[in-house]
């Protein structure tokens, strides 16, 4: 045990795809599932559930300027 307090992050309900497969454990936040809904593992069936999960901070990769000309 460690004598500092570990602050657990805060849980929220958030939409998820499921594999309807029993044998499969896969998932995928609903904001990162594909059009297609096939399991990304299997290749199954998904269904749409809800588990209590962390927020997730979406970082954007900002593709650098391009140069003019004279190297400005």
């Amino acid at each position: 045990m460690s004598t500092t307090e570990e602050t657990k992050p805060e849980l929220i309900p958030t939409k998820i795809w499921k594999c309807r497969n029993a044998d499969c454990k896969a998932w995928v936040r609903d904001e990162f599932a594909a059009d297609s809904q096939l399991c990304p593992m299997c290749k199954g069936p998904m269904l749409r559930s809800i588990r209590h999960l962390p927020a997730v901070v979406n970082k954007i990769k900002r593709k650098p300027k391009p140069k003019d000309e004279y190297g400005l």
